[in-house]
């Protein structure tokens, strides 16, 4: 099973996203902040990552992330309200392996994830 991990400061979006890739067999855990979020990656890299750009150290997340043993591999979304060239820029600058808008729902989870699932 592909380990998962949502990082975002609202508890409603991750308990929405948890429940929704709960369902596409993705083992989910929850970060409500970067620090927390580091500190479980440190412990075990997850193969999927959601990060909330508008949350205190996002780009300072990814970037420790993509620097760790076996960091490279992991798939880090990039979370935003709205497609902002600068914004996006810079996630991607930072590692972020692609984009999902915010607020996200089954459908588009399920449309961006739920084939990866199977995959594994």
């Amino acid at each position: 099973m592909q380990r998962f991990m949502i990082t975002d400061s609202s508890d409603v979006v991750r308990k929405v996203g948890r429940r929704i890739l709960s369902e596409l067999d993705f083992l989910v855990s929850e970060a409500s902040n970067a620090s927390e979020a580091l500190s479980r990656c440190q412990m075990e890299l997850p193969d999927y990552l959601i990060v909330d750009s508008g949350m205190d150290g996002a780009i300072d997340l990814i970037v420790a992330i993509r620097a760790m043993e076996g960091g490279k591999e992991v798939k880090i979304y990039y979370c935003v309200i709205e497609a902002d060239l600068k914004k996006l820029m810079m996630g991607k600058r930072a590692g972020a392996t692609d984009f999902l808008l915010k607020p996200f729902d089954r459908k588009i989870l399920t449309a961006v994830f739920g084939n990866r699932a199977i995959a594994a």
